[in-house]
């Protein structure tokens, strides 16, 4: 986002809130920060707003714009500040001015964004017409240097973001420099719509989320579990091609194994609370009192699991490295308001490796990942281009909050830059957005709309191996600490799932298609026939349809592709006897012609996966 279009937003807010205070002067106002797509602003009205007043705040910020009132900046001292909002009643700004006056710091411009004072006591604001807000900015000189903007959408927001505040109206727009832009970007929130992979999961008969089974949990349909499927078979090929082992591990450990790994402590906001193991739910239910009882807990990550696979025996410098990898559930617990499709799940199947080696192995090992995850990009019809990568750095102002030495940070980072470097990727670096365990490279996919998706990631991690006290012999004969990586491609499934879903729009590449083939009769009459070419196909590992119902055959065709099938093959009297097969491609005006002696091989060609 450019300079002039963040400061476009940024006035824009101020002139939507003017519009409010102009219509609702109970009004009280929070924050209103800028967006990707626009920007947004809290505020707490006594009743809920209605579509019919978007319209009039849409009809008075456009009165307001265009009587082309300056955005005229002035500075007060904080203590009349508070005064002033508190004759206003602006409770709100009275909150964030008491806060800036004793800290010198608040989040004025956007929640989570602190904001510094400029001057000790000291606060700045804007007018615009009559309405006065507290605000930094830089803001347009004058309201009429607003581009193309439109109020979007309604929806709720805690005070902060804290359930426990009072919960305020979000109102947000759109805003970007031209009209056309702001055209541009409402074709794109149309087409997002008809991609989303919620409806397509449905309409597609892939998955659905359901009440009684539990919310955040996707039951897989067949045609979605094949395609869930499909995307396994090819990642355990990829990963033994790769020189990784298999492993698997339960989905539930006991409570000492999450306080060794420190997550009992730092991770409890994500996990379940203990199951209690020591005596049936019949015995419970009778309040029957357990002897003896372990805690148990459904596992948020795999790595402790691999890490004490590891320490099952002895490791020497020679053994390295070791690269396990697993396709494994885990649960974590979001609030409900939160959860989102196949995107934001309860429980989800990370994609999950470890990689632990000595660390004259690391470069070679960073490397190897790297190249391996383009290669999945690849595969799956995502161009480098579309890739870009975040380096996650410690905050060198306040290390004492990391895991580690200050030699194993240098290390770490210093080789994750260079390997980023040696491998031409598209990064950027982040200071103080390392994990507190390791520095990391995330990886995001752009998508054909152009939104980015975080999928893959490689982690170093200090915190484990010291909390299990992980060595290997090296070879002076002593105790050493090796190196642990963690690894993921995908992310996890879901979300990989998703993103496909919406990529492709639900018309899969064919290797991909959860049904590659349909067989279409023309009547009863050449069942026989179909059932054969039928059973060819599937016998060469084709996923095959057969439509024998009473239907025209037209309306199969048609059928067949709302579901998206790539091939249709309609058999009749002539192909019954031999004759070419026409074979209707989705997407495309022209049939193909094949002759029945090449089918299979056609078929086999146009569904070969990547190599």
């Amino acid at each position: 986002m450019n300079d002039k279009l963040m400061t476009m937003r940024h006035s824009a807010a101020h002139v939507l809130a003017a519009a409010v205070e102009h219509l609702f002067p109970e009004a009280k106002f929070g924050v209103g920060p800028v967006i990707d797509e626009g920007f947004y602003y809290d505020i707490l009205l006594p009743n809920p707003l209605s579509d019919e007043d978007l319209k009039k705040i849409e009809k008075e910020m456009r009165k307001i714009i265009a009587a082309d009132f300056p955005m005229e900046r002035s500075e007060m001292l904080i203590a009349e500040a508070i005064k002033f909002f508190e004759e206003r009643r602006q409770t709100f700004k009275v909150e964030l001015l008491k806060e800036l006056e004793e800290y010198g710091t608040t989040d004025l411009s956007q929640q989570g964004e602190k904001t510094d004072v400029e001057k000790p006591g000291v606060a700045v604001m804007y007018t615009t017409g009559d309405f006065v807000d507290l605000c930094r900015g830089p803001h347009v000189g004058s309201t009429k240097e607003i581009g193309a903007w439109k109020l979007s959408k309604i929806s709720g927001a805690y005070w902060r973001g804290n359930e426990k505040n009072p919960q305020m109206q979000r109102i947000y727009s759109l805003c970007f420099e031209t009209q056309q832009e702001l055209e541009a970007y409402e074709a794109m929130l149309e087409e997002a719509k008809r991609r989303d992979h919620r409806k397509l999961g449905k309409e597609l008969d892939l998955f659905h989320i359901d009440e009684m089974v539990g919310l955040g949990l996707p039951l897989w349909h067949p045609r979605g579990a094949q395609l869930w499927r499909t995307i396994e078979d090819f990642w355990y090929r990829a990963h033994q091609k790769n020189g990784y082992e298999l492993v698997r591990t339960p989905h539930i450990g006991n409570r000492t194994l999450w306080e060794t790994s420190g997550h009992w402590g730092f991770y409890s906001a994500s996990m379940y609370p203990p199951i209690e193991i020591g005596q049936t739910l019949e015995e419970k239910k009778q309040n029957i009192k357990a002897e003896k009882s372990e805690e148990y807990l459904l596992k948020p990550m795999n790595c402790p699991f691999h890490v004490r696979i590891y320490q099952n025996d002895m490791r020497s410098y020679r053994d390295f490295p070791f690269r396990w990898a697993e396709c494994g559930t885990v649960y974590r617990y979001e609030k409900s308001g939160e959860l989102n499709g196949l995107v934001r799940v309860r429980g989800f199947t990370q994609d999950d490796a470890h990689i632990i080696c000595r660390k004259d192995e690391v470069r070679e090992e960073l490397k190897r990942v790297v190249d391996f995850i383009l290669y999945i990009y690849r595969s799956f019809g995502f161009a480098e281009k579309d890739v870009h990568v975040y380096l996650s750095l410690r905050d060198p102002k306040n290390t004492k909050k990391y895991s580690g030495n200050d030699e194993g940070w240098k290390f770490t980072e210093d080789v994750l830059r260079e390997v980023a470097k040696e491998k031409k990727l598209d990064f950027k670096e982040e200071i103080g957005e390392a994990a507190f365990y390791g520095p990391k490279l995330d990886f995001k996919v752009r998508d054909c709309l152009g939104r980015e998706w975080q999928c893959s990631t490689l982690q170093f991690d200090f915190n484990l191996p010291e909390r299990f006290n992980m060595t290997y012999i090296n070879a002076d004969g002593k105790e050493e600490q090796p190196y642990m990586l963690h690894r993921a491609l995908f992310g996890s499934f879901e979300r990989f799932i998703g993103l496909l879903i919406e990529h492709y729009a639900g018309a899969f590449p064919m290797w991909l298609a959860p049904e590659q083939i349909r067989i279409a009769t023309v009547s009863a009459d050449y069942i026989e026939a179909a059932q054969h070419l039928m059973d060819e196909l599937v016998g060469h590992g084709l996923r095959v349809a057969l439509d024998k119902s009473d239907e025209k055959v037209g309306k199969k065709i048609r059928n067949a592709a709302l579901m998206k099938t790539p091939w249709t093959i309609v058999i009749g009297k002539k192909e019954a006897e031999g004759g070419a097969y026409q074979i209707n491609v989705f997407g495309q005006e022209e049939n193909l012609m094949i002759e029945q002696s090449e089918i299979l091989a056609k078929a086999l060609e146009a569904s070969q996966s990547p190599k």
